[in-house]
């Protein structure tokens, strides 16, 4: 007989796991202060997913960039982290794989010690953190620890769950709406994580229906 493949399941952490909008608003807003550069935080919080670089060119010179994204990593914990709240259901959804006798893991594209920064301070306590990797990439964490779920709220993650051969389930709680994700490619949409649970309990009954 084929050995069952343990269950490993990955998540995203901004919009799936923490609703990172409070925070990274006052950091950029902060940032624009010590700076003296405009920066709409209100309009970047909509857009919430991809690498913190993809947002500060549309604010900073190009040259800029890297050393804009240094004061703000470094700024953050300070700012951000205190301000950030678990999304709905999202200690539950860890809970149910441990109950289900799996790992979880977090794989995002946020700086990975702040990433650990808010998980800790949500007393939230994934197997496995991977920061700073985003869409395709975030695969090759996922192949490595033989993830086969992945949950996530943007198209980017749907890619990512994709290109590791993992199952996608998506939830509607970030920029990216259940049609967009299903556009993408997603095999399940949630409307937010507290679907998880009952999702999961018969994806185990039945992983290939």
């Amino acid at each position: 007989m084929t050995p069952t493949r343990a269950l490993t399941v990955g998540f995203d952490l901004d919009m799936t796991l923490i609703d990172s909008r409070p925070g990274i608003r006052a950091c950029y807003l902060a940032l624009a202060e010590r700076t003296g550069t405009y920066i709409d935080a209100d309009l970047a919080v909509t857009r919430l997913g991809p690498p913190l670089v993809d947002e500060l060119v549309n604010w900073f010179p190009a040259q800029e960039v890297a050393a804009m994204a240094d004061l703000y990593r470094q700024m953050y914990p300070s700012i951000a982290v205190a301000a950030t709240p678990a999304m709905a259901g999202a200690r539950e959804a860890i809970e149910a794989v441990r109950a289900a006798g799996g790992r979880t893991m977090v794989v995002t594209a946020k700086y990975e010690p702040n990433a650990k920064l808010h998980l800790a301070h949500l007393g939230i306590a994934p197997d496995v953190v991977v920061g700073d990797l985003w869409a395709e990439q975030k695969a090759e964490a996922l192949r490595e620890y033989d993830a086969s779920v992945y949950v996530g709220d943007h198209v980017g993650d749907v890619r990512g769950a994709r290109t590791a051969g993992a199952l996608s389930v998506a939830v509607a709680t970030g920029p990216c709406d259940g049609e967009q994700l299903r556009a993408a490619g997603a095999d399940v949409v949630l409307e937010d994580l507290s679907a998880f649970p009952v999702w999961l309990a018969g994806y185990r009954e039945a992983p290939r229906a």
